[in-house]
């Protein structure tokens, strides 16, 4: 409410906006809609509203993510308990903390919803809604831009990317008009650097290390070699090469048929996930941002590397990682072991669109063999 207030007030330079709890460095959508919340909390007095408003928002987040699981037949009902009732710091994120990270991640839940659809200009208009009120929603970008060329081709991607990049500066204009420098280092700054205190995942390092240059980049090298293997051996599985996926829809075999519920999910989630895995530091309200993904990324794969008691278990000990508070070496350490199979899990199970055409090979030949008996 302080680093709105600023704006409200008529200041537009983004390096003098902040309040007590440091700068603003959350991007334009931030502002209009945590102004909007200005107001109907009566200049953020209201605790008690706005608690209910993103109560709303949390019902809503979960209708969404229903939504998902339901088109994509994945994830055995008994584990919606767990995403329903079993995180006390999901609870908390919503309905104590008032974070903007929900506020983005319905709004990232409902572009999904529409890529679901096949309505992928609507669904990029959100999307890039999304990452206008916090920019970590920038780690699926590598997997809607796989989807985007898979589904469209190079040339019929250009004005989907035009949608995400237009909406940007429309909702920046404002700010960039005052101070485009500023604002551009501010909300979409990639160097900024986290607190020790706070880290989730890197509490057994030692804090030189943690803050030290090379790491950051061992991160970043790691992660973008992560995106391309798996680009290369996860996502892309037609049997053309990858640049095959640059042509022209009406080149391609395929080209008319939409792009399946699961080849979707498996490849936003996954490539969220792999963000999430080699972030620089991950703050307890960061929990949000793979959470109700997290059964998908258990379950959507066929295989037999992980018992399904394995994965409860993977779950909980995920759910204790971030509800313990500071973080602690074993803590931090439980969480990257379950990241690691989690990881494991995605590249040796079977992808869901092959384990989906595998039985219906299978089936079809059942059918056949009935017929000629």
């Amino acid at each position: 409410m302080d680093e709105v207030e600023g704006v409200i007030n008529g200041t537009y330079d983004y390096t003098k906006l902040q309040g007590d709890t440091g700068p603003l460095v959350y991007p334009a959508g931030f502002v209009y809609i945590f102004s909007a919340f200005y107001f109907l909390t009566d200049h953020g007095s209201n605790i008690r509203l706005a608690q209910y408003i993103f109560a709303v928002l949390y019902i809503i987040t979960l209708i969404l993510i229903f939504r998902i699981y339901v088109l994509t037949k994945k994830v055995p009902p008994y584990v919606f308990f767990f995403m329903c009732c079993a995180s006390y710091r999901v609870h908390s994120i919503f309905l104590l903390r008032l974070f903007n990270d929900p506020v983005a991640m319905v709004i990232l839940f409902i572009s999904i919803n529409l890529f679901l659809q096949d309505w992928w200009n609507w669904g990029c208009f959100f999307y890039s809604l999304a990452v206008s009120v916090k920019m970590n929603i920038l780690l699926l970008a590598p997997g809607l831009l796989y989807l985007l060329l898979c589904r469209f081709g190079l040339l019929l991607t250009i004005p989907k990317l035009c949608i995400c990049g237009l909406l940007q500066v429309v909702l920046a204009l404002p700010f960039l008009l005052e101070n485009p420098i500023g604002y551009l280092h501010r909300s979409f700054d990639f160097g900024r650097q986290f607190l020790f205190e706070w880290t989730v995942n890197w509490r057994f390092l030692p804090e030189y290390v943690f803050h030290h240059r090379a790491f950051h980049l061992a991160l970043l090298t790691a992660h973008l070699i992560a995106l391309v293997l798996f680009c290369l051996y996860r996502w892309h599985r037609s049997g053309h090469s990858i640049l095959s996926l640059l042509k022209n829809p009406k080149q391609k075999k395929s080209a008319s048929q939409r792009l399946s519920a699961n080849q979707i999910i498996f490849v936003l989630f996954s490539s969220n996930f792999l963000g999430v895995m080699f972030s620089r530091s991950l703050h307890y309200q960061f929990y949000v941002w793979y959470f109700h993904s997290l059964p998908y990324l258990l379950w959507g794969t066929n295989t037999a590397f992980l018992p399904g008691l394995a994965k409860i278990l993977i779950l909980g000990l995920i759910e204790l990682s971030w509800n313990t508070f500071p973080s602690t070496v074993f803590s931090s350490s439980a969480l990257h072991l379950c990241h690691g199979a989690i990881l494991l899990n995605l590249w040796y199970g079977t992808p869901p669109d092959e384990d989906t055409s595998t039985s219906s090979s299978a089936n079809s030949a059942r059918v056949t063999r009935k017929k000629k008996d």
